[in-house]
């Protein structure tokens, strides 16, 4: 099928026939351009090759899971990844978010839900493209105390010069607080500003991957020094900027 100006490309990795079907039927009724796999092998390059903007990922894939391809194609992609997941999977829902996907939905979906939440990550999806902003390198990096934060390529930079590209999650995280130093963050704004998306109160991704960050960052976690925890409040980033 020919990609006609304007319409938006979405992969489907799903393993089970009837789902998949599901998918491609509705989605294609609302216009998409739809592909579909049952496999996740070859998907860096199918998304290289097909320019695919959106894919549907189910968690529990035969070979390569979802997760791991998730932390596949964030490595290398800004693709938009929505995690297809069963009801018993919160702790890999969170650590999918973790690993860089943007959303999730629960099995068995409604697929109008999906459509909203598949059309407003692909709104974002084509806003970020379409409005790269022009920075210079030197203002792409946020110092602190000898760490940097490249918030081009997602890099934590050590004093040490040791670098580990962050999952996007973890990323955002880090971002919000360090662009705010000195102010206690909630929880509410801190997962706002990772997920991008509704969100349930006992969701307690934010404190695992805070439990990351300080790990990452050497942080003493029973006495730590750059991210504090404000009870009762949320969290701070205490380092200072250089």
């Amino acid at each position: 099928m020919n990609r006609k100006p304007g319409q938006h490309h979405i992969l489907i990795v799903e393993d089970d026939f009837a789902s998949r079907s599901l998918l491609v039927s509705y989605l294609e009724n609302e216009g998409y351009q739809v592909s579909e796999t049952d496999h996740g092998e070859g998907l860096e390059q199918r998304l290289a090759d097909e320019k695919i903007d959106l894919v549907l990922l189910d968690i529990n894939l035969p070979g390569k899971d979802g997760l791991t391809l998730t932390r596949e194609l964030r490595a290398s992609s800004k693709v938009g990844i929505i995690l297809v997941t069963s009801k018993g999977d919160e702790i890999d829902r969170i650590v999918g978010l973790e690993l860089g996907a943007d959303d999730y939905v629960t099995k068995p979906f409604n697929p109008r839900e999906l459509l909203v939440r598949a059309k407003n990550l692909l709104w974002r999806v084509t806003d970020a493209q379409q409005a790269q902003p022009q920075v210079s390198p030197a203002a792409k990096l946020i110092r602190f105390e000898g760490w940097q934060l490249d918030s081009n390529k997602r890099l934590l930079i050590s004093p040490e010069q040791q670098t580990e590209r962050l999952p996007e999650g973890e990323f955002k995280l880090l971002h919000s607080l360090v662009s705010s130093p000195g102010q206690v963050l909630s929880r509410d704004q801190l997962m706002d500003a990772i997920h991008d998306r509704e969100w349930t109160p006992n969701d307690r991704s934010v404190d695992v991957m805070i439990g990351r960050l300080r790990r990452k960052l050497q942080d003493n976690p029973t006495d730590p020094h750059f991210i504090l925890t404000a009870h009762g409040a949320g969290y701070v980033f205490a380092g200072e900027l250089s």
